[in-house]
């Protein structure tokens, strides 16, 4: 399969597509994930550039601030329908930048997006923006202006569950999307465009992460960084945030528990936690790579996981039939191959391994791997891999259940599956995440959604999210 080169020249800035400035370095090269070849390439910004960026957001901000918030409202629901014009564009992208099969791409990267745009306008539409409190009102306003510093894994869902709580809140936003899967980033500022958004309510900026992030991270003229990425880095964002009093919010890493306990449905909840780790290939930051289940069920989970990979058809992601693609990059194929090697010395080795898959010899793609008897204390297990890594864990009982789901540095979320809900909402309670699904449960776009521990600090989506960006003012009289 062939696709041209697409080449994005221009970075968005008061409300304007602008090369960069002096001193850009050579266009960044955005690499398609089932070759290894380049598929297109974007502006290498300057922090010159940034601070661009950020003074026209600065500009933008008392106007916007002040527009009614049903006004607001309409323009994401504008936003919502300009971006719904290019679902199969993004979704096409996004499939091959970072490996996801085209169904679930449509399905998810391009389609989840909408959900919540139309989920953060009417949550914008009904919130208590103000309330009285005895002889005082308190009032919810925009924090300013927001840095959304997003990754490549769900490249447009994560920088829409920013750009989209920030604007509803009434700030403005300057943008800047991981390198390896930046080219929605920029269908996106086009839909804005269209949508009308006044100049400077939207910035986009591409180009060294490292560098860029910093910038934006450290700048004096930032109110306020999301941040979603790995936790090494999280702490980095949070400790430059620091010099200036500048509040940050982190989604971060996971190493999420499924819990299967005593009177589970095994054959639906095993082969419903393999499909959920081995979503998007692993690279999804909530998903659940230990699976937790009755120590004399162990044989009976580890045979019906098997059954379950084998449904797994891996290959090109724009194949009829794929239902699992390569990863992002090399550097991530890499790692995760590292992570396998290091299993097979700890742990198991059910399915999977190292090797590259026969008939795909080009592209980042890794076998579905399995390990059975895992312990919880090993790296396999403890750590995030980020990859179609599934660890099988065997517990004694609820206590035991609870005991290991939270023995991690992680809180991001997990699943309870039984035949009692009622059961299950018990151990869900107990489990220290920022959700739980119960069951065959199914995301949901207007929730709040985020970590405990080094899972992140703060929220994103729905009503709770666009609280997130704003500042909490109480007036007396």
């Amino acid at each position: 399969m062939t696709t041209d080169l697409i080449r994005r020249s221009e970075l968005y800035i008061d409300g304007r597509w602008t090369a960069p400035g002096a001193g850009a370095g050579r266009p960044v090269e955005v690499i398609d994930a089932t070759t290894g070849g380049v598929l297109g390439t974007v502006p290498d910004a300057t922090p010159a550039d940034v601070d661009r960026a950020v003074e026209a957001a600065r500009r933008a901000f008392p106007g916007w601030a002040d527009t009614p918030v049903d006004e607001r409202a309409d323009a994401i629901d504008r936003l919502r329908e300009a971006l719904a014009a290019r679902q199969a564009q993004v979704s096409r992208l996004i499939s091959l930048e970072v490996g996801t099969p085209e169904p679930i791409s449509t399905r998810v990267q391009a389609g989840l997006p909408l959900a919540t745009l139309e989920a953060f306008a009417a949550a914008a539409r009904t919130m208590e923006w103000e309330r009285p409190l005895g002889r005082s009102t308190v009032i919810r306003e925009p924090a300013g202006v927001v840095a959304a510093i997003t990754p490549w894994n769900y490249p447009l869902h994560q920088l829409v569950g920013k750009v989209g709580g920030a604007l509803a809140a009434g700030c403005t936003v300057v943008a800047k999307p991981a390198s390896i899967a930046p080219l929605s980033a920029f269908l996106l500022a086009e839909a804005i465009a269209e949508a009308g958004f006044p100049p400077g309510v939207f910035n986009l900026v591409t180009g060294d992460g490292v560098l860029l992030g910093e910038a934006l991270t450290a700048h004096p003229g930032v109110d306020l960084v999301s941040f979603t990425g790995s936790t090494a880095v999280g702490a980095r964002v949070a400790a430059l945030a620091a010099g200036n009093i500048t509040r940050v919010r982190l989604e971060l890493g996971g190493k999420s528990a499924s819990v299967l306990l005593d009177d589970a449905d095994f054959e639906q909840a095993v082969r419903s936690g393999v499909g959920n780790a081995f979503l998007n290939s692993g690279q999804t930051c909530s998903a659940c790579t230990r699976m937790i289940v009755p120590r004399a069920r162990m044989a009976e989970a580890c045979e019906i996981a098997l059954a379950a990979v084998e449904r797994l058809t891996l290959g090109h992601p724009l194949e009829a039939g794929t239902r699992l693609g390569p990863l992002a990059s090399a550097g991530q194929q890499r790692r995760v191959r590292e992570y396998i090697t290091l299993g097979m010395a700890e742990a198991k080795l059910l399915v999977g391994g190292p090797k590259q898959p026969d008939g795909l010899d080009r592209g980042f793609y890794v076998l579905p791997t399995v390990f059975g008897d895992v312990e919880n204390s090993s790296r396999i297990a403890q750590e995030e891999i980020f990859g179609p890594v599934l660890a099988i864990i065997a517990h004694d009982g609820d206590d035991d259940a609870v005991r290991l789901a939270n023995d991690s540095p992680y809180g991001l979320s997990g699943a309870v599956w039984s035949a009692d809900e009622e059961h299950a909402m018990s151990i869900a309670r107990r489990i220290r995440t920022g959700q739980v699904d119960v069951n065959r449960a199914q995301f949901n776009p207007a929730a709040p959604f985020g970590g405990y521990k080094k899972s992140g600090i703060g929220r994103e989506f729905g009503a709770i999210g666009i609280e997130d960006f704003t500042e909490v003012k109480a007036v007396q009289r």
